[in-house]
């Protein structure tokens, strides 16, 4: 009896490389096309995309050691993959909170006010005037604002025109209106700060439309993060320091007038020697000499803890300097365009294979049913 060959499920799920190959070739034009359409699509996205440029600066921050554990210890619980650091009692900020310093809402709110030198300005201004009333951004932004973004967009200027009264200032609290929160999201992809953990050196940059702007944004965030440490780490000093002040301010007040008591004192009575007066002028000089003991015990511990605030206060070591950059760190045009080439290849396969699955289905559908 003859015997028929009845395929079997692997052999009708195995996909044919060289019909898939005829497929592509046929639809060739099509493809073509659509990668085409796609590359003139990425050429005409990086034309019209902005120029930024990047600037930056790399710096060592010098931590105290004094709060660390034992070197040997900490060494060999290094070679153990055990991060001992954390257990350091120093009242200073390790570097590796630096990007949460960074990120803060007072810090952002301190950007805003960075004055800047711009082309055509004679007058400084600050970052926020700067991207409020100057900044023009391109034709990418604008249409997506008004075709994707025209919701959102809408929902913005409806809630603007209402006026709200926030109670937060009533509290003590930092209050962010809706102008300060876009200029927020923005900042959280201009400035951008990296901690090497091997190297211990930290990496803080600033993207910006214009070169100028860009190094003297990063110079003020720069600055504004070691003003920032530096605070942190002096502070009990600092405050041991303002009392100390206040202290010293009161007793040399009271033994200044003391002195000016038994000055008089003594100009009044030069030729008498009574026992009362004795007893009066030598009550007199044992309050000079308390209060005089005081006042210069007062004036070293001044001195001490103003030592001791140039002492606390960290010390930044500069490897790379803020410099104006001379190259744009973006847009990286051929890479626009070899995403959009490949993004087109994407699409052109996807639709080829797809037609021809959804007509082998109907196929197979129409010669069962119909």
């Amino acid at each position: 009896m003859e015997k028929t060959h009845i395929p079997t499920a692997s052999n009708n799920d195995e996909i044919d490389l060289l019909e898939l190959a005829k497929t592509v070739w046929d639809k060739k034009r099509l493809l073509i096309s659509i990668v085409v359409l796609f590359a003139l699509l990425g050429v005409l996205v990086a034309l019209v995309s902005q120029n930024e440029f990047t600037a930056g600066s790399t710096f060592v921050p010098q931590t105290s050691e004094q709060g660390k554990v034992g070197g040997n210890l900490g060494g060999l619980a290094s070679l153990a993959g055990i991060n001992l650091g954390g257990l350091s009692g120093g009242s200073e900020i390790p570097p590796s909170l630096y990007p949460k310093i960074v990120s803060s809402v007072s810090f952002k709110k301190d950007l805003l006010n960075a004055t800047l030198n711009t082309q055509g300005n004679s007058q400084p201004i600050t970052y926020q005037y700067y991207f409020d009333s100057i900044y023009r951004p391109g034709l990418l932004p604008l249409i997506s604002k008004y075709s994707v973004g025209l919701p959102g967009f809408l929902i913005k200027t409806i809630k603007n025109n209402k006026v709200i009264d926030s109670p937060s200032n009533g509290y003590g609290l930092i209050n962010v209106t809706e102008n300060e929160f876009g200029h927020f999201k923005r900042l959280d992809n201009q400035v951008s700060i990296q901690f090497n953990e091997k190297e211990g050196f930290v990496s803080l940059s600033f993207s910006m439309p214009e070169s100028l702007m860009a190094a003297q944004m990063a110079k003020f965030a720069e600055e504004l993060l070691q003003k920032e440490v530096i605070e942190f780490k002096i502070q009990n000093a600092r405050e041991q320091l303002k009392f100390t002040e206040e202290r010293f301010e009161e007793k040399k007040i009271e033994f200044e007038e003391i002195q000016r008591k038994l000055a008089n004192f003594r100009d009044r009575n030069q030729n008498l020697s009574s026992a009362i007066v004795l007893n009066q002028l030598e009550k007199l000089e044992a309050e000079y000499n308390f209060a005089f003991n005081i006042y210069t015990e007062l004036a070293k511990q001044l001195e001490q803890a103003k030592l001791q605030v140039s002492k606390d206060t960290p010390i930044f070591s500069i490897i790379q300097p803020v410099t104006i950059p001379i190259e744009k760190s973006a847009p990286k045009r051929p890479l626009i365009v070899i995403v959009f080439v490949f993004l087109g290849l994407i699409i052109a396969f996807g639709y080829i294979f797809g037609r021809e699955f959804f007509i082998s289905v109907k196929d197979q559908w129409e010669s069962k049913y119909l």
